[in-house]
C-alpha cells in the first residue's frame, strides 16, 4: 500500500512540474515580445504627424510631433512603431515617416564633412523643401527647410533626370568626358547649409540665387551663378557737367540780381540778397550714396553643364552716368567653384583680387558616383582690380583657351581691359 501510494504521489507530481514549465516558457515568450528597445531612437522626417493611441482604423490622437523630433522606440511592428516623445507621451506612427539612428548619423556626418566648405553663393527657396542625403528625387530626405528661407550653396552636382516610367540611362564610366553624355536629360542639385547648420542636397531648379537687382538686369539671357563684392565707391549724384552748370547758374543769377539792385537806393545790398536767395533755392545737393562693384559669374541657362560657369564680368559704377558698366568680361572657358576673393598690396595701396580654377588640356570629367564635375588638368588664374582696370596676376600667365563662342583672353590677345569695356 505504501509503495502503491508512493507511485501515485509520484504520478501526480509529474503533471504539476510539466504545467509549471509550460507556464514559465509562456511567460518568457510573452515578456520577450514586449521587451523595450533600449537606447533605440528614430527621428521624424515628415513635416508633422500625429501619434495614435492604437493601430486601428479608428484611433485617437495622442500628440503632434514635427520634423526633426527625436522619439524613443518602445515597440516595433510590421509597419508601425510605438514611440515615446521627450515629454513622455506614448503613441503609434507609421515607420516610413521617420528615419533611424544610422540614417540620422549619416546627416550629421555630412554636416561635419562640409562644415568648413566655403560658401559659393546664397539662394532663396521658392517653397518648402526637404534636404536629401545624396542628390536625387527618390533618395533619403530628412530636414525640412521653409519656403523663402535663405541657404548657403556649397557644391553643385548633376545627375540624370529620371522621368517616371523611363528606363535609367547607363552611368558614364570613370574618366569619361561629360560632353559625351550631353544627350541625356540632366538636372542640377546643390549641397546647401541652412541657418541652423543642417546640411543636405536640394534640387537646383527650386532655388533662386541671390543677385542684386541693379546688376541682375544685365544677365543678357545667361544664368547668373554667383556675385562677389569687390569694392565700393561714393556717388554724390552729380556729373562734372552738372556741377559746372550749377556753378555758372549761381554766378550769373547773382550778377543779374546785382544789376537790378543798382537801380534802387539799396541796389548792392538788394542784389546780393536776391542772388543769395536764388542760389539757395535753385541749387540742391544730391544725397551721396555708397555703390558696390561686383565680380559676377555666369553660365548657360541649362542644367548638366560639365563646369560651374563659363563667363565672368566685373561691374563697376560710373560716377558720370550713375549706372553700372562692364569694366571687364571673359567668356568661353570652363570655370569651377569656389572663387577666392583677396586683396593685394601694390606700392602701399590695397587692391581687390580674385582667383578661380579653369579646365586646362583635357577639359573636365564627371564623377559617376557623385555627379560632381572636375577639371582634368586644373589651372588657377588670378586677377587684380585697379580702379576700372582688371589685370592678370599670379604665376599662371599662359593664354586662356576659350571656345569659339567666347571672346577669348584679352591679355593673351594683347588687348586692354578698356578695349573690352562694354557700356549699357
Amino acid at each position: 500500500m505504501q509503495a502503491g501510494s508512493g507511485r501515485a504521489t509520484s504520478g501526480k507530481r509529474i503533471p504539476r512540474l510539466l504545467c509549471c514549465s509550460l507556464l514559465s516558457m509562456a511567460g518568457w515568450v510573452g515578456c520577450g515580445h514586449f521587451q523595450p528597445h533600449a537606447h533605440s531612437y528614430v527621428y521624424v522626417s515628415a513635416r508633422e504627424v500625429y501619434l495614435r493611441d492604437r493601430v486601428a482604423a479608428v484611433s485617437n490622437r495622442v500628440a503632434l510631433v514635427k520634423n526633426g523630433a527625436r522619439l524613443e522606440v518602445l515597440e516595433q511592428g510590421h509597419r508601425f512603431d510605438r514611440v515615446r516623445t521627450q515629454d513622455g507621451k506614448v503613441g503609434w506612427l507609421m515607420d516610413h515617416l521617420v528615419i533611424n539612428e544610422q540614417q540620422y548619423d549619416a546627416y550629421q556626418h555630412l554636416a561635419m564633412q562640409h562644415a568648413q566648405d566655403p560658401v559659393v553663393a546664397t539662394a532663396q527657396l521658392r517653397d518648402d523643401l526637404y534636404l536629401h542625403r545624396t542628390p536625387g528625387r527618390q533618395t533619403d530626405h530628412f530636414y525640412l527647410v521653409a519656403g523663402n528661407s535663405h541657404v548657403a550653396l556649397l557644391e553643385r552636382a548633376s545627375i540624370p533626370h529620371m522621368v517616371p516610367g523611363a528606363v535609367p540611362a547607363p552611368a558614364a564610366a570613370a574618366g569619361q568626358k561629360t560632353q559625351q553624355a550631353a544627350e541625356i536629360p540632366m538636372e542640377d542639385w546643390w549641397l546647401v547649409r541652412d541657418s541652423n547648420g543642417d546640411t543636405g542636397w536640394l534640387l537646383g531648379s527650386r532655388v533662386d540665387v541671390d543677385i542684386p537687382d541693379a546688376i541682375g538686369e544685365y544677365a543678357e539671357g545667361q544664368r547668373m551663378v554667383a556675385d562677389y563684392p569687390l569694392a565700393t565707391v561714393t556717388d554724390d549724384g552729380r556729373t562734372p557737367r552738372e556741377e559746372a552748370q550749377t556753378s555758372r547758374h549761381g554766378h550769373h543769377a547773382g550778377r543779374k540780381a546785382g544789376r537790378a539792385g543798382n537801380k534802387s537806393e539799396a541796389g548792392t545790398a538788394v542784389g546780393a540778397d536776391v542772388g543769395a536767395a536764388n542760389s539757395n533755392t535753385q541749387v540742391t545737393a544730391p544725397t551721396p550714396r555708397q555703390m558696390t562693384e561686383y565680380l559676377v559669374l555666369l553660365a548657360q541657362p541649362k542644367s548638366g553643364l560639365p563646369y560651374d560657369f563659363d563667363q565672368i564680368r566685373v561691374f563697376t559704377w560710373s560716377l558720370n552716368h550713375h549706372r553700372y558698366e562692364t569694366a571687364y568680361r571673359l567668356r568661353g572657358f570652363e570655370g569651377f567653384l569656389p572663387v577666392t576673393i583677396t586683396h593685394e598690396s601694390v606700392n602701399g595701396l590695397q587692391y581687390p583680387a580674385f582667383a578661380f580654377r579653369i579646365a586646362g588640356e583635357g577639359g573636365s570629367v564627371m564623377d559617376p558616383s557623385t555627379g560632381i564635375a572636375h577639371p582634368v588638368a586644373p589651372r588657377t588664374v588670378s586677377f587684380r582690380m585697379e580702379g576700372n582696370i582688371i589685370r592678370r596676376t599670379g604665376a599662371d600667365q599662359a593664354p586662356i583657351e576659350t571656345r569659339k563662342d567666347g571672346q577669348g583672353d584679352p591679355a593673351a590677345a594683347g588687348k586692354t581691359a578698356k578695349a573690352h569695356k562694354h557700356r549699357r
